[in-house]
């Protein structure tokens, strides 16, 4: 199976730069959207099932904002939307699909780039997602974790790890929980492919960052010890360029 993860920093947008055929050329099996920025609503969802897709939506409650989806060609067993808090659930965060034998998350943590006040509500939100994630690793072994977790890990993944030492998703404290994350019980897939620097999967608008990669890598399938050797290929897909983020592509069998 194929599964592609991809901020599309508003799913309207998104659609009016090519999308939808970069997304039949894909051939997806499962693809998990983040800041789809619309109510189910304002898409018209038909582009996705004429493509062969199930389609299941969640927003946020205010509209334009956050909100995540999950694309499937299988049918899942069963979906869950949120993660059972209001204070995230409102904000259309999390959406997991349950398949005979793995389950999917298409997650969008918060950013803590706007000041104070959210920077904190990231750090409660990583306290509450980590406890969440250890009880359902519990009950769902074979756990495919992915989006945009708004957190690059390690120095290899920012273009410049010293300059940006201060900025919200590059702070101690956030990849201390990293590191708390991974040891876990979840693997970063694509770094047990790729150990090389300079692969991104988010550039600023600003400054022609992605001309010059200049990018940080905050997207990942962070997937569980049992499937490890399931893994066949995990990918970032660079040259798709309808957000400010790019698509990640992974392969089990």
């Amino acid at each position: 199976m194929k599964f592609v993860s991809y901020n599309v920093n508003g799913i309207r947008a998104a659609l009016n730069k090519g999308f939808a055929e970069w997304l039949k050329d894909t051939d997806a099996d499962v693809i998990g959207l983040q800041e789809v920025k619309a109510m189910p609503d304002q898409v018209d969802i038909s582009i996705f099932e004429d493509l062969g897709y199930h389609v299941f939506w969640y927003p946020a409650v205010k509209k334009g904002y956050s909100g995540v989806a999950i694309l499937s060609k299988v049918k899942p067993n069963f979906v869950e939307y949120g993660m059972g808090v209001s204070t995230y659930d409102d904000e259309g965060r999390m959406i997991r699909a349950d398949f005979d034998d793995v389950s999917f998350i298409s997650a969008y943590f918060p950013s803590g780039t706007t000041g104070d006040i959210r920077q904190d509500f990231k750090y409660q939100f990583l306290d509450d997602i980590y406890g969440y994630s250890q009880d359902l690793i519990q009950k769902i072994p074979n756990l495919i974790f992915s989006g945009d977790y708004n957190i690059c890990h390690k120095a290899i993944d920012i273009h410049n790890p010293v300059s940006n030492k201060n900025s919200s998703g590059f702070l101690p404290e956030e990849r201390a929980w990293m590191d708390k994350f991974t040891e876990s019980g979840f693997d970063d897939s694509f770094r047990l492919f790729n150990p090389d620097p300079h692969n991104y999967t988010w550039w600023s608008y600003r400054a022609n960052a992605r001309a010059k990669n200049l990018g940080w890598r905050i997207d990942y399938h962070m997937t569980t010890k049992s499937i490890k050797d399931r893994l066949r290929k995990v990918e970032i897909l660079s040259e798709a360029k309808h957000s400010d983020h790019c698509p990640i592509v992974l392969e089990i069998e």
